[in-house]
C-alpha cells in the first residue's frame, strides 16, 4: 500500500495500492502515520512523494465511495472521508519539510489535490492531471479549489475545474501547476536530484521560509514581521552560524564584487 525508504535527509514515501492508488481509508492513515514519523525526526528534510503504479494517485476509493452512497447515511460519511483527506492535505502543506510530489502517472481528483498540497510538484510530460469531479456533479472538495485558485490564479482555476480539464504535465508546467516536467524516462532521476538538492540545506532555514510563504495567503498575519521573527531565530541556530562564517572567511579570500550571497 505504501512504502518508505530513508535515502541522507530525505523520507521517500512510494505508493502501492494497486490498480490507481486510490484513496480510501487505510491509505489515509498510513499517509497520517508517516507524517507522524516525520515529526519526531529532526534529520529528514524532505519528504519525496511518489508512486510505483502507472497512476501517481487516482483520487477517492471507489468502492469507498459506493459502499457510503449505498447507506441511508451515505452522504455524512462521504464527507466525513472528505474531511480526513482534507485533514490529511493540511498536513502536508504545513510539515516542517520540503514536501515533492513527483507524479509519473495520471493524478486525479484527490490524487490532483494530493500533489497541490505539496510545495514542489515534478511531472512527467505525459503524466494527465485534473480536478474532473463536476463532470459527476461534484467539486474538489479536499482543497482543490482553493489550492489550484492560490496557485495559478482564479482564470486558470476555473478553466480547469468548471471545465473538467485534464491537461499534460507540459501544460501544466505552462500554467504554473508544477515546477518541473521532464519526458517520463527521466523523471526519477529528476525527482531525486532536487529532493537531494533540497534535503542538502538546513532544516530550520526550510521551515521557517516555508512558513513565511504560507503568510502571504492568510491575511490574519504579518508575513513581512514574521521574516524578520524567523530571521532572528536563524541567527541563533548552530548551522546557520557555520555556514554563515565559512561564507564570510571565505568571501575575505576573493575580490569586493563578489563578497555577495
Amino acid at each position: 500500500m505504501l512504502s518508505i525508504e530513508r535515502v541522507g535527509r530525505v523520507l521517500v514515501a512510494t505508493l502501492s495500492r494497486s490498480p490507481v492508488n486510490a484513496l480510501n481509508e487505510a491509505l489515509i492513515a498510513r499517509l497520517d502515520a508517516v507524517l507522524d514519523e516525520l515529526a519526531g525526526d529532526d534529520d529528514v528534510a524532505v519528504l519525496h512523494i511518489r508512486s510505483d503504479l502507472r497512476t501517481f494517485c487516482g483520487g477517492a476509493d471507489l468502492a469507498l465511495m459506493r459502499s457510503c452512497f449505498s447507506t441511508a447515511e451515505g452522504t455524512d460519511a462521504m464527507i466525513e472521508v472528505v474531511r480526513r483527506m482534507r485533514r490529511l492535505f493540511e498536513r502536508i502543506e504545513t510539515a516542517p519539510v520540503v514536501t515533492l510530489a513527483e507524479i509519473g502517472g495520471a493524478a486525479l481528483g484527490g490524487g490532483m489535490e494530493l500533489a497541490l498540497a505539496c510545495d514542489i510538484r515534478v511531472a512527467a510530460a505525459e503524466a494527465k492531471l485534473g480536478l474532473p469531479e463536476a463532470q459527476l456533479g461534484l467539486l474538489p472538495g479536499a482543497g482543490g479549489t482553493q489550492r489550484l485558485a492560490r496557485l495559478c490564479g482564479r482564470g486558470v482555476a476555473s478553466r480547469l475545474i468548471l471545465g473538467a480539464e485534464v491537461i499534460d504535465g507540459t501544460e501544466a508546467e505552462r500554467l504554473g501547476i508544477v515546477q518541473w516536467s521532464e519526458p517520463r524516462a527521466r523523471l526519477a532521476e529528476k525527482a531525486r536530484h532536487l529532493a537531494a538538492r533540497f534535503a542538502a540545506l538546513p532544516k530550520a532555514a526550510l521551515a521557517a521560509a516555508k512558513r513565511c510563504i504560507a503568510a502571504q495567503d492568510d491575511p490574519t498575519r504579518d508575513g513581512f514581521a514574521e521574516e524578520l521573527a524567523s530571521t532572528r531565530c536563524l541567527y541563533d541556530q548552530p548551522e546557520t552560524r557555520r555556514r554563515v562564517a565559512e561564507f564570510l572567511n571565505r568571501s575575505a579570500t576573493q575580490s569586493p564584487s563578489k563578497e555577495t550571497l
